[in-house]
């Protein structure tokens, strides 16, 4: 049905129980692939050649791989998000040096329910996971303190089997939770790449507090440079990206230097602020180097960057950019007025519901028909 000569990556930013707002992009693009297909139970994956995901999009990105339908990716928030996000008592945080927030035992429960305790490798064999079609997960090596980017390619230089410390072997589950272990949150993930080797046991956190909290042109790296052995086609008729956010604030924040605020105070900001603008600058990038069709601005001086139709930019790939403004005024201009802005956080799953809302709006910025024409039957 889709041109297998043609391929289509999705990359899911990451961002804690935001990702619920994403759930709104996905469900509107599983909803118009089904209608053009005329397949009721279509699923991502059967459009998708690539999934990439950094910490809750490497959730989701696991889902999509698997074959679940968007349904059954929002139960896991919807589901388990109290017992995730459930604080620990005082006198366990204090008996673990206040490391975490949360405990990571049910997070790691239900991630083992969804996707199995089975390596990579076996839910490849199994065809669970398509040997052709891959999924990719950002995390951080906390003893390298370096981005680990973990694909299921099978033909790249870690997934080789032969090698002890094959990325391969390692349960699709944990790596997953390794990228979704916030700093603060959650406790690292360790991860025994050769178990004979003491060496090659490192601990795992969240690839959002590496440059890839926005997947988009990891993934697109990955696909097409030589290195990764992947070596997919580029060109505005061969290549679309479909990149969706977890929602942004911009606001002013207070200078410790004219308000009084500590420097420990403003510290508490810094990580927020790298991560969005590591996101613009991956936006940035792929909307440089390919033809974006649909994008909010990021910023006054570029706009959205989106180039007249008219003009031949031949540009790598098609692209488009879902995500959606939450401040007061932006929420207002949506009828969601009633909604603080500030209850939206990567923990709050007292406002999942406002949430679901935010994200029915963001997926009315969905267009496949319109936005890549080229990619449908």
């Amino acid at each position: 049905m889709f041109n297998p000569n043609q391929k289509r990556l999705l990359s899911l930013d990451g961002g804690g129980i935001l990702g619920v707002i994403s759930l709104g992009a996905l469900r509107q693009v599983e909803a118009q692939l089904r209608n053009i297909s005329g397949d009721p139970d279509l699923r991502l994956n059967a459009f998708f050649d690539y999934v990439a995901g950094t910490s809750t999009g490497a959730i989701i990105a696991a889902g999509v791989s698997l074959g679940m339908s968007v349904d059954q990716i929002e139960a896991i928030y919807i589901e388990e998000g109290e017992n995730i996000f459930d604080k620990k008592s005082i006198l366990s945080r204090v008996a673990g040096r206040m490391r975490s927030k949360y405990s990571h035992e049910k997070l790691t429960a239900r991630l083992k329910k969804e996707f199995s305790e089975k390596s990579i490798f076996e839910l490849q064999v199994s065809g669970q996971l398509s040997r052709d079609k891959h999924l990719l997960m950002i995390t951080r090596n906390v003893e390298t303190d370096s981005p680990w980017p973990i694909s299921t390619n099978p033909r790249s230089f870690y997934n080789d089997v032969n090698r002890p410390d094959c990325n391969l072997q390692i349960p699709l589950w944990q790596v997953v939770r390794a990228s979704a272990a916030a700093p603060t949150y959650f406790a690292p993930e360790r991860l025994p790449w050769d178990p004979k080797d003491p060496d090659k046991q490192f601990y795992f956190e969240d690839g959002g507090v590496t440059p890839y909290n926005n997947p988009s042109f990891m993934m697109f790296q990955m696909a097409t440079a030589p290195e990764y052995k992947c070596g997919w086609p580029t060109g505005e008729d061969k290549m679309m990206i479909v990149s969706v956010g977890t929602s942004y604030n911009y606001r002013l924040l207070p200078s410790p230097h004219v308000n009084g605020e500590s420097l420990l105070q403003t510290a508490v900001t810094i990580p927020g602020e790298l991560m969005r603008g590591f996101a613009i600058a991956n936006d940035l990038t792929c909307r440089s180097i390919g033809r974006c069709r649909a994008g909010q601005p990021l910023d006054r001086e570029v706009g959205t960057m989106i180039p007249d139709p008219n003009t031949n930019t031949e540009r790598q790939f098609i692209y488009a950019r879902y995500d959606i403004e939450t401040s007061v005024i932006a929420l207002k201009g949506m009828a969601l007025g009633d909604i603080n802005p500030a209850s939206l956080t990567l923990d709050n799953v007292a406002a999942v519901a406002d949430m679901k809302r935010v994200g029915i709006q963001l997926g009315k910025q969905v267009d496949l028909a319109a936005q890549f024409p080229e990619f449908m039957p």
